[in-house]
């Protein structure tokens, strides 16, 4: 079984900045892609970075200059350093790994519990 954990999240004024962890425990082969997506209250969820395993990484245009996502292959952890927040940022983020269980088995989609980021004005 694979459980992602989150930490990080808060309470931040605008302009301030805020670095979210997303770690996966239990026994996986291999982490293939990690993303972050993002929910306001009445809003659908929506992406805002993701990496691949080799290092590529792409940004929601909203977050571009921003943010920056980043992962450690070795701890299967995600990261998502946000600088220069403003209250538009206000959300729950939930991190996503996708990965196999084994070598044969294809990826599977896993998910984070949520963390709260408010950012005040």
């Amino acid at each position: 079984q694979v459980q992602l954990v989150e930490s990080g999240g808060g309470l931040v004024q605008r302009g301030g900045s805020l670095r979210l962890s997303c770690a996966a425990s239990g026994s996986v082969f291999r982490i293939n892609i990690m993303r972050w997506y993002r929910q306001a209250p009445g809003k659908q969820r929506e992406f805002v970075a993701v990496i691949t395993r080799g290092g590529i990484t792409n940004y929601a245009d909203s977050v571009k200059g921003r943010f920056t996502i980043s992962g450690d292959n070795t701890k299967n952890t995600v990261y998502l350093q946000m600088n220069n927040l403003q209250p538009e940022d206000t959300a729950v983020y939930y991190c996503n790994q996708q990965g196999q269980l084994t070598s044969t088995l294809p990826d599977r989609d896993y998910w984070g519990q949520g963390t709260q980021v408010t950012v005040s004005s």
